[in-house]
């Protein structure tokens, strides 16, 4: 038995599907970015007069994405401290890697209590974004549908 989760705490998905689905002892979440849920803005992202993105705050949209992946966790019962696996996709992996993995380590100063983790440079997301995230967590029987 699968349960579907969806927050207005997120931004919404860029397609048809679920911001996580609980199955089982786990919770996947799909893709999650750092659009705004409010508006739907990209914080940091800068645009020239044609529209263009003319450049980018990889630190802002890490901290958006960790806020919105919380919000999603929240949503399903769960806390940042669920995480389990988290894959990362960075558009530009030689630019940002290290301002992401620094922002990384405030949020998880403890080695032992870290997700296990997984970082990919990519060369685009389905939006005008510089990272994403792809997280499992536990999905202990406190969960929302229990």
């Amino acid at each position: 038995m699968a349960n579907v989760i969806s927050t207005p705490g997120a931004p919404p998905p860029v397609g048809r599907y679920p911001h996580a689905r609980r199955v089982g002892d786990l919770l996947f979440l799909s893709g999650i970015g750092p659009r705004s849920p409010v508006d739907n803005s990209i914080p940091g992202n800068v645009v020239g007069p044609d529209g263009a993105l003319v450049a980018y705050d990889i630190e802002a949209q890490t901290r958006s994405v960790f806020a919105n992946v919380r919000a999603v966790l929240e949503a399903s019962g769960a806390r940042w401290e669920d995480l389990v696996d988290v894959t990362v996709y960075l558009t530009d992996m030689a630019r940002d890697f290290a301002a992401y993995n620094a922002i990384w380590a405030e949020y998880f100063p403890e080695v032992a209590a870290a997700p296990c983790r997984t970082t990919l440079g990519i060369t685009a997301l389905p939006t005008p974004i510089a990272i994403e995230l792809k997280c499992v967590a536990a999905a202990p029987s406190r969960f929302v549908g229990e």
